[in-house]
C-alpha cells in the first residue's frame, strides 16, 4: 500500500528520498470492514485517508433523513471530510467504507507539520485542492444543469467503477435520484 502512495505522490511532485521517507513515516495503515464508519459528523479526528484497496463514501444526511453521497474514493485516491479537515468546523459529513477497505491515513496535525517542513508537500497539497475543486464544481454543475439521464450517462463516461462495484442504493444517492429511476435508466441504457 505504501508503494501505491509513493507512486501517487511522485506523479504529482518531485521529492527527495529523504523527504519521501519523512512523508511516509506520518501515514499509518488501517483496515476497515464494509459499512464501518470513519468519520461521524465531527466525532472523530481530522484525518486524510489514502485508499489502497476498497472504497470510501463521503455523504451527508438531509433534513428528512436521506443520505446524499458527495464523493466516492476508490484505489489510489484520497478522501476526507474536507471542511472539517481544513477548518475543524463540522459540516455534517460522514465517511463510511462502501467496501472492505485498506487505507493509509494521516492526521491534520501531521499533515500540516509536513506542509511546514517539506516545501514540496505544499505543492502536493495544491494539486490535491485543485483536483478536489474541479471534482466538486463538476458535481455542482451536474446537479444544476443535467437531468437524471444525463447525470447517469456522465457517470458512466467519467467513472463507470461506481456503477460496476457499488449497489444501486449508493449509486442513486450519488446521482441524487431514486433507486427506481436508476433501475429504469439502467434498463434503458
Amino acid at each position: 500500500m505504501y508503494e501505491q502512495l509513493v507512486a501517487f505522490i511522485q506523479q504529482k511532485i518531485s521529492v527527495s528520498q529523504a523527504a519521501l521517507d519523512t512523508i511516509l513515516s506520518y501515514f499509518k495503515p488501517m483496515t476497515i470492514a464494509k459499512n464501518e464508519m470513519l468519520h461521524i459528523n465531527g466525532q472523530t479526528g481530522r484525518r486524510l485517508y489514502f485508499v489502497g484497496k476498497g472504497c470510501l463514501r463521503i455523504y451527508f444526511i438531509n433534513e428528512v433523513g436521506q443520505e446524499a453521497t458527495r464523493h466516492f474514493s476508490f484505489e489510489n485516491q484520497f478522501a476526507t471530510a474536507m471542511m472539517h479537515f481544513m477548518t475543524g468546523i463540522d459540516a455534517g459529513e460522514y465517511i463510511q467504507a462502501a467496501e472492505r477497505t485498506t487505507l493509509l491515513y494521516i492526521s491534520h496535525e501531521d499533515f500540516y507539520h509536513l506542509l511546514a517542513t517539506i516545501p514540496q508537500w505544499e505543492k502536493f497539497y495544491r494539486h490535491y485542492l485543485e483536483f478536489a475543486n474541479v471534482i466538486n464544481t463538476r458535481r455542482l454543475m451536474s446537479f444544476l444543469t443535467q437531468d437524471a439521464t444525463e447525470k447517469y450517462k456522465q457517470l458512466l463516461a467519467d467513472n463507470p467503477t461506481v456503477v460496476q462495484r457499488l449497489p444501486n442504493k449508493l449509486v442513486a444517492s450519488y446521482l441524487h435520484i431514486s433507486q427506481e429511476t436508476l433501475s429504469r435508466l439502467k434498463s434503458k441504457l
